[in-house]
């Protein structure tokens, strides 16, 4: 227990700004965004590789729609093309949820799915908007071809602040493609907060049930704010 606290305050100390929930998943996503690398694709391995596809593609869109980053619909749809194709969802909710994915229904499978990715998408919304120019460096490794999970070590450089500590771990899928599943910042695992965070939730709310619902609503009032910022900000 005591470790994790240290940890959170040395995470804390060195990205200020966002509360501890966003750093977790902002902190890479925005990084991705805005972030130059220290080497050629052409020295990486293919699970490294498709970190630094991520970062040129997110790189390009944001450099070229800067306004409209604060529109959530259009976030979700960067998610459903950028992000989601090299995340494994299945496998984050999977492990997020824990027994109660398990003992969950399949329509309720489904829809934690969908809210829990429109969770991600309002800390994505953030996330875009708050961070500068880093560079990504990624640490030696070895790919072993035998191994189907991996964990790909990186180091987030930014100007008079110490080193950022980011690992993915990555499993490879049937069809040899390298997904990430987790995201590690200066020894927090992303997967183990929201499986901590849930799983408290579920308890305390009664049910997966409850839970699903909650975050549901808690969506759908940040897509109403979001229009309604959009369309105070297009008024003259």
């Amino acid at each position: 227990m005591k470790t994790s606290i240290i940890q959170r305050v040395i995470v804390m100390n060195k990205i200020k700004g966002l509360s501890f929930h966003s750093t977790l998943i902002a902190t890479v996503l925005a990084a991705l965004s805005c972030a130059s690398f220290s080497v050629a694709a052409a020295d990486l391995n293919p699970a490294q590789q498709v970190i630094q596809e991520t970062s040129d593609l997110l790189y390009g869109i944001v450099q070229k729609d800067k306004d409209r980053l604060n529109d959530r619909k259009y976030v979700l749809k960067l998610v459903n093309e950028v992000i989601e194709p090299r995340v494994d969802l299945d496998k984050v909710s999977k492990l997020v949820l824990g027994k109660y994915w398990r003992k969950a229904s399949d329509d309720q499978k489904t829809r934690f799915q969908k809210e829990f990715k429109g969770l991600l998408v309002n800390t994505y919304t953030t996330a875009f908007n708050e961070f500068g120019d880093w560079t990504v460096h990624f640490l030696p490794m070895t790919l072993d071809s035998s191994k189907k999970r991996i964990i790909v070590k990186t180091e987030i450089i930014q100007p008079s602040r110490p080193p950022i500590a980011v690992n993915y771990r990555m499993a490879i899928n049937k069809v040899g493609e390298w997904k990430t599943y987790d995201v590690i910042i200066e020894g927090i695992s992303m997967v183990t907060n929201y499986k901590a965070s849930f799983a408290k939730s579920i308890k305390k709310k009664g049910g997966l049930e409850n839970v699903i619902q909650k975050l549901a609503a808690k969506n759908k009032k940040s897509e109403a704010s979001s229009q309604l910022a959009l369309e105070t900000s297009a008024k003259p």
